[in-house]
């Protein structure tokens, strides 16, 4: 054997390896493992002792993210106050919640109903469905990056991609209307939303739509089952999401979400008919750092299940050429460009190559200090 590897650690990571093939192999997810009567959490779910210890580092802060009514986004001097909570909180948190969205809380409880129904369906006809590859439009799997993470999060996902070739004849039947019906009220409230950031940054109302950040949309609809070892185990790593904008949906019945504010973990609790917004890194990029793009993560928890969804504006990924940098009308001599251009193509594959936990696409693309930019 050659000097300096351990032998040891080769057996460990071959032993996982199989764990893991293993648990892909039944397609049965977490949910699976519930039903077998799980008493306790099995090896590839426990956390990294490392990670563990850092946890006890970390407060736990009581403060909220703020909570914005969009009632009378229309109305000239009402939409004025809007933008201005918008920015001060896309700026400071990067987080905000919002109430009065347009969305009907009957179509946001067929949502959750609809998801569900599907995760706890029989397992032979959520198998039809699970599968690693990404350009599948629909597709249901276990922890995306789960050969490439430290930890497999406590979740199952059913992941359906709303870009030109969405065909709803091939979403489950069983919350094929539920999907159909949100995702729409989705695109609209994006749009509204991508208004009103476009607004706070100082630039036309129509400035994002027209750069197509809301092209296309993702539905993550995630279920986090109830865990025999919840301190042991993650729902979601810590981490920021690589689009532009986030909007999730949440039941109401168990807190999961935190958000990392001044190394506290926040708990961002449910209010009731309201949706968590948050900034992703390319709108951090595009707005050359004026916007906000947080580290977040989600909890398991003993109680269960948990259900959210999340849908990803992340912009036209399947034109690879396509090329996303700091928005010009926001470059100054005083106010420097931040990070450089980043091809999709690129930016999609060094996403999907690297483990969630270990990259953040801010940090590859920010431009280094220069002996010009600060001269001595």
């Amino acid at each position: 054997m050659a000097q300096g590897i351990d032998s040891s650690a080769l057996y460990q990571q071959y032993d996982r390896m199989k764990m893991l093939k293993a648990f892909d192999d039944t397609k049965a997810g977490v949910k699976g493992l519930c039903d077998s009567g799980l008493f306790q959490l099995p090896q590839i779910f426990v956390r990294p002792p490392e990670e563990l210890a850092a946890e006890l580092k970390h407060k736990k802060g009581q403060v909220q993210v703020p909570v914005i009514d969009l009632s009378g986004v229309d109305d000239c001097g009402r939409r004025k106050q809007i933008v201005e909570k918008v920015r001060s909180a896309a700026e400071t948190w990067g987080f905000f919640q919002v109430v009065s969205h347009g969305i009907p809380q009957s179509v946001c409880d067929g949502m959750i109903d609809g998801v569900r129904c599907f995760h706890e369906q029989d397992v032979d006809e959520k198998k039809k469905y699970y599968t690693r590859d990404t350009t599948k439009s629909v597709r249901y799997q276990s922890s995306y990056d789960l050969f490439l993470s430290k930890t497999a999060t406590w979740k199952d996902t059913l992941t359906i991609s709303c870009d030109s070739s969405f065909d709803r004849d091939e979403l489950p039947s069983v919350c094929r209307d539920s999907i159909v019906e949100y995702s729409e009220h989705e695109e609209n409230l994006g749009n509204i939303l991508l208004g009103l950031l476009s607004e706070a940054l100082g630039l036309s109302t129509d400035f994002l739509g027209k750069m197509e950040c809301s092209k296309g949309h993702r539905l993550h609809c995630h279920y986090y089952p109830a865990c025999p070892e919840p301190e042991l185990a993650i729902g979601t790593g810590k981490h920021s999401d690589a689009g532009f904008l986030t909007i999730l949906l949440q039941n109401q019945l168990v807190c999961g979400l935190q958000v990392l504010c001044g190394g506290q973990w926040i708990d961002i609790e449910p209010v009731e008919g309201a949706l968590v917004v948050n900034i992703g890194d390319l709108l951090q990029l595009v707005s050359n750092g004026k916007l906000r793009s947080n580290e977040h993560r989600a909890i398991a928890n003993r109680m269960g299940p948990r259900i959210s969804v999340a849908c990803f504006f992340s912009g036209p990924i399947d034109e690879r050429g396509k090329i996303y940098g700091p928005i010009e009308e926001l470059i100054t001599k005083q106010n420097p460009a931040v990070y450089k251009g980043v091809a999709m193509g690129d930016y999609v594959m060094n996403f999907l190559a690297t483990g969630m936990e270990d990259y953040r696409a801010l940090d590859y693309y920010k431009i280094q200090p220069s002996f010009e930019m600060y001269p001595l």
